[in-house]
């Protein structure tokens, strides 16, 4: 059986598709929106690969040439490129709500972050990716290359003839190496066959050298998507809780908007509604008349020391109290 969160506590699908709608929106059009100057691209990319060639990590060229020279990994790379980006993402997202809602929120919470900080690298840093650069820097688009087999054309993962709609210099960070570590985590952690955990830990590896292999990014670029996922990571904390507390306060607020202000009434654990009467209390300290059906309702007796009962006469001080003419009259 799978652990479910408390009722209070599960997300609702109707308040997180809107939010997993805007925020991917605002990422899509962001990204339209800081296509940034080409030259200041290219020269962004030149400058990563400089760095690269002086610490000797470019391993994007090896990677490139192999996989230009070798369709029967090309191809398929291309296809992973195109399609598992936003395919598996959605789709693990989907898993967690349904299976493992109580790590839903803090999960989601954390891709979101990522993306958006991604969005933020995209608009401070245009990067031209290797496959746009110079034939003269020795890279070859595969995508172009093999374009025959699949959807996209020479405009990265896009539809023929949609080219127009993405930006071909979001390359810092690569979200597709960030989504596929994501990807990774959740199922490392939270699946249950050994199997799709070891894929958990193969995925983002993979995806890391089709990023390389195909031209779209820089090792660096992937790098940068790895350090904006552990920066997610690190605000997704905060972030729920301080959801958390925006939530428990609208709950009180529309609380107290149906009572009218009045606060409710609390007795030990049992809270009632505002205006309602707690349970009289009979000589066990439960509720009048439980027990057994149509048992009558047994109160507490007042205690005559209870100064807000008069003080009745006991028997043997009635004579002395009452006229001389009462035992006569009881006679």
């Amino acid at each position: 059986m799978y652990r479910t969160a408390p009722l209070r506590e599960r997300p609702r699908w109707w308040t997180e598709l809107p939010l997993i709608a805007v925020v991917y929106g605002l990422y899509s059009l962001g990204r339209l929106l800081v296509r940034g100057d080409v030259a200041t691209a290219v020269d962004h990319g030149i400058a990563i690969l400089d760095v690269e060639k002086t610490f000797r990590i470019n391993f994007e060229h090896p990677l490139n040439r192999f996989f230009t020279e070798q369709s029967w990994i090309g191809i398929p790379a291309d296809f992973a490129y195109a399609s598992l980006h936003y395919l598996l993402t959605p789709a693990l997202l989907v898993w967690l709500f349904r299976r493992r809602p109580e790590h839903y929120r803090r999960l989601r919470t954390w891709l979101m972050i990522s993306t958006l900080i991604g969005l933020v690298g995209f608009t401070l840093l245009p990067t031209c990716p290797p496959r746009l650069l110079d034939e003269a820097y020795g890279f070859v688009d595969t995508m172009r290359q093999y374009s025959e087999y699949g959807w996209w054309g020479g405009d990265a993962s896009a539809p023929r003839g949609l080219g127009g709609l993405t930006n071909q210099y979001a390359a810092m960070p690569s979200l597709h190496v960030g989504w596929a570590l994501w990807c990774g985590v959740v199922l490392w952690r939270h699946a249950r066959s050994l199997w799709v955990r070891a894929a958990g830990v193969l995925y983002p590896v993979a995806i890391t050298l089709v990023v390389m292999g195909t031209a779209n990014h820089y090792f660096l670029d992937a790098a940068a998507g790895a350090a904006v996922m552990g920066a997610g990571f690190l605000l997704s904390g905060p972030a729920v809780r301080l959801a958390g507390r925006a939530r428990a306060r609208f709950a009180a607020g529309r609380r107290t908007a149906v009572t009218g202000g009045t606060p409710a009434t609390v007795s030990g654990e049992w809270e009632t509604a505002a205006g309602t009467a707690l349970p009289r209390a009979t000589r066990t300290g439960q509720p009048a008349g439980q027990g057994r059906p149509a048992a009558p309702d047994t109160l507490l007796e007042a205690d005559p020391r209870d100064h807000h009962f008069p003080r009745q006469p006991a028997r043997d001080e009635a004579g002395d109290s009452a006229p001389d003419s009462a035992p006569a009259a009881a006679r």
